[in-house]
């Protein structure tokens, strides 16, 4: 009940077909394809950066017990 059949998908496509051109849809996919990659891009970068940040903290946490022993 309430699922879409791969026939309305295909119904679907022919339309959007007619409407914009496959050139226009292309293009699109492209589009989507690029930013779909940048933003799997900056949250790698994003969790590279606080990995960073957690791997200093951890040295920084380390050194200042080895000082307080001392």
């Amino acid at each position: 009940m309430g699922g879409i059949s791969i026939w309305q998908l295909l119904i679907v496509l022919a339309i959007l077909i007619l409407i914009f051109g496959t050139k226009k849809l292309k293009g699109l996919g492209s589009d989507l394809g690029g930013a779909v990659k940048g933003f799997k891009e900056a949250v790698n970068n994003d969790e590279e950066q606080k990995d960073g940040q957690t791997q200093a903290k951890a040295i920084q946490d380390d050194k200042k017990q080895d000082d307080k022993s001392a």
